[in-house]
């Protein structure tokens, strides 16, 4: 299965705009690096479709996913409880430190479970798990 991606680089721990194309497992690898790190960002699609497109940022234990139908219609994944609504937590997004409330927030290994999902299903996760921006 081919997945079409950009990504923070762990070398420069800058994100890189230039799109690659590869199979599953080079994507994975990527995020093993970006995760031993601590962080990063990561925006990925299906091969050939535009969307919908899954961001993912994250610091530490707690990621952010975003969702992209269209350009113009961008939905948060609502948080799995691993945070308190009320708390501020910030993660990158490219390039950018972004606060985001607790009730967005996801453990990491569970939005890795979601992109692992939507790169073999092209399905970006149940109606009702996100939120309209």
């Amino acid at each position: 299965m081919l997945v079409s991606w950009t990504a923070t680089d762990p070398a420069s721990r800058q994100f890189s705009a230039t799109e690659r194309t590869t199979h599953i497992a080079d994507l994975t690898d990527h995020f093993t690096a970006l995760r031993s790190q601590g962080q990063g960002y990561l925006e990925i699609r299906q091969h050939g479709d535009e969307f919908p497109l899954l961001t993912l940022g994250f610091l530490n234990d707690q990621a952010v996913i975003h969702l992209f139908d269209t350009a113009e219609k961008p939905s948060l994944l609502i948080g799995d409880g691993t945070t308190p609504a009320d708390t501020a937590v910030h993660v990158p997004i490219m390039d950018d430190l972004a606060a985001f409330s607790g009730d967005n927030i996801v453990a990491v290994d569970r939005a890795w479970t979601l992109i692992r999902h939507f790169t073999q299903t092209g399905t970006p996760g149940a109606p009702g798990e996100w939120r309209d921006m």
